[in-house]
């Protein structure tokens, strides 16, 4: 049997991941790091299949995880991006109520916005237009958040990587199984490879609550997955918002709603999306594939009766957003911001991409908050959720600091 020892272990090298070992690369504290993923190459999920999006951390409850690091982490990602000449666009975003009755909400969302250190400024209909003229705003108000940046996901992933290599960090990739011995604090890979560690952080995203109850953590947590399709504006279509145009959303899911997304290219193209639709499997992207039908069957049960209690106002989102796959009901909801959209103007895109939302079997409700539980010599990220991959570094920071007590890099 081939052995191999690390200081860290770190399961899943997707963003987290891949920010947990920077960060202790930063602070001198280990000396040896192996990073295990089970694909060929990074980024062929939640990492590399999102809107790109660095959220400026208007919607976060103040003194929650996610306000606490969203506005440094996107201060730190995109400083990171600048100084390294990858794609970025810096656009902003606008958010409109698509009903008048949505109009104080805007008044929630800049004093959240405020009092986790974000700009926000608001703007009358006139201002709005000048950004984009073909844009709505039921109430005659917008909210404006000039520090929101789009990026190119896939790429920051694949430089992350590279600058982890090019330091020492360790990579393993397509390894689907393993078997965990955890008082021996060691993984045994498919092909007879030992990997022994001193400390392991499970960053596996979709799979996290899975791998969690294999060191007996976790075990009242279940990940949902909802699947979330794009479409996007023809190259040829004379609508082109150069900025982020979002609904305001109801603050009581973990939903944004439908909006506009322009994109880091040279030529922006213009997502709209996503839907929020429950997924058949954890990676099921497409059609029948990776469907795991009890898993589906279970989870159905799960959202029946959210849907039944209406906790946090479920019903709403299960009329408003859980059918939006249908072309009609998207296009709908994208008329709402700009109503010169028509179903000719639009064209499916290949971004597909899947998120997970952990669900409390004990207290029957959603995480809304990152969760992070300690293990036997290890550490669980278990609800890496938006904006987990805009405030990556900041987030990394914390999860380090939490494990601080027990690691054990001797």
């Amino acid at each position: 049997m081939t052995s191999h020892r690390s200081d860290v272990l770190i399961l899943g090298g997707g963003m987290v991941g891949l920010c947990i070992a920077h960060q202790l690369l930063e602070r001198g504290m280990t000396r040896s790091i192996t990073i295990l993923d089970k694909e060929p190459e990074l980024g062929r999920h939640s990492s590399g299949r999102n809107s790109g999006v660095l959220h400026a951390g208007l919607y976060y409850k103040p003194g929650s995880l996610k306000a606490q690091v969203c506005v440094a982490g996107a201060r730190r990602l995109r400083r990171w991006v600048e100084e390294r000449g990858l794609p970025i666009n810096p656009c902003g975003k606008v958010i409109v109520p698509p009903r008048a009755e949505l109009d104080g909400q805007l008044d929630v969302l800049a004093e959240r916005g405020r009092a986790n250190g974000a700009v926000v400024e608001f703007w009358d209909a006139d201002q709005l237009r000048n950004l984009i003229p073909e844009a709505r705003t039921a109430s005659g108000r917008a909210l404006w958040s000039p520090n929101t940046a789009v990026v190119k996901p896939i790429s920051v992933v694949r430089r992350l990587q590279q600058d982890l290599a090019e330091r020492g960090v360790n990579f393993h990739h397509s390894q689907q199984h393993f078997s965990a011995q955890v008082e021996q604090r060691q993984l045994v890979l498919a092909d007879g490879t030992a990997l022994s560690y001193g400390h392991l952080f499970n960053c596996t995203g979709l799979q996290a609550d899975r791998v969690a109850q294999l060191f007996g953590v976790g075990e009242h947590f279940t990940l949902l997955p909802f699947k979330g399709l794009y479409w996007q504006l023809k190259p040829g279509c004379p609508i082109q918002p150069r900025t982020n145009l979002y609904p305001v959303p109801d603050l009581n899911v973990p939903f944004l709603g439908v909006h506009f997304t322009p994109s880091a290219d040279a030529t922006p193209a213009v997502s709209i999306g996503p839907t929020a639709t429950p997924a058949w499997g954890r990676e099921n992207y497409r059609g029948l594939q990776a469907i795991e039908p009890a898993m589906a069957a279970a989870n159905l049960g799960v959202l029946a009766r959210q849907y039944l209690a209406n906790r946090g106002g479920f019903r709403r989102y299960v009329h408003e957003q859980a059918f939006l796959a249908l072309p009609p009901l998207l296009i709908r909801a994208a008329q709402e911001l700009i109503p010169a959209v028509r179903p000719e103007h639009i064209e499916l895109s290949q971004k597909v991409g899947i998120r997970s939302q952990l669900f409390n079997r004990q207290t029957e409700r959603l995480e809304d908050d990152f969760l992070c539980l300690p293990g036997p010599s290890s550490t669980h990220v278990l609800n890496a959720i938006s904006p987990a991959f805009t405030a990556s570094f900041a987030l990394a920071d914390l999860i380090v600091d939490q494990a601080l007590p027990a690691l054990n890099l001797a």
